[in-house]
């Protein structure tokens, strides 16, 4: 037994000796039994390279490369055009949950300026901010839905541009829900389905 204290006291020792304490302070890299590739070659930000004629190793993109997940090649998606005009109706399927998220990011982005029917109308209006549009003026019902995209995305006149705080599908939601809204101040008895003319007492 003697003999197994004795051998086991030494094992400490020795990694105690190596590793030292835990949680004591080095002025070394520490010993490192399987250093899984932490120490190799590489290049450091704004090094020196001689494997490039200009001797630098941040390299500028490839000509014509486009970073994963912003390739923009469905125009009507990105641009709300269809050739050289403004595109009508909408990229993709127009849902209640897409609506609702068009309700959901309206309220959070818009309604501030535009109001909540969208009548410009809103806190905005009393404090300085007077010329606000109107979603239910014809000139916006009348306007492509690509058109609209582009405003968003680019902002116009005094509104700014949206495209940093509102994602491709948020902003085509938004303007799914300014339709909505359109429809809700501008709605006739034609609009309603006859299933559901019942439910308004007609």
């Amino acid at each position: 037994m003697r003999y197994f204290l004795f051998a086991f006291a030494l094992a400490v020792t020795a990694v105690v000796s190596i590793l030292g304490f835990r949680g004591g302070s080095f002025t070394k890299p520490p010993l490192e039994v399987f250093p899984d590739m932490d120490d190799q070659s590489k290049y450091k930000p704004q090094g020196i390279s001689t494997f490039f004629a200009d001797g630098r190793t941040d390299r500028l993109p490839v000509s014509g490369t486009v970073a994963r997940g912003l390739l923009k090649d469905d125009e009507f998606l990105h641009f709300g055009k269809n050739g050289d005009d403004w595109a009508k109706g909408f990229p993709m399927p127009v849902t209640e949950d897409f609506v609702n998220r068009g309700k959901d990011r309206y309220g959070i982005y818009c309604a501030v300026c535009h109001g909540g029917v969208g009548d410009g109308n809103s806190v905005t209006k009393p404090r300085g901010m007077a010329i606000v549009a109107s979603y239910h003026d014809d000139r916006l019902r009348d306007m492509p839905e690509g058109e609209l995209f582009n405003t968003i995305t680019n902002g116009k006149g005094l509104m700014g541009y949206y495209r940093d705080k509102l994602t491709v599908e948020d902003r085509w939601a938004v303007i799914a829900y300014m339709r909505v809204l359109q429809r809700s101040q501008n709605a006739s008895i034609d609009d309603v389905p006859q299933a559901n003319r019942k439910d308004l007492g007609l």
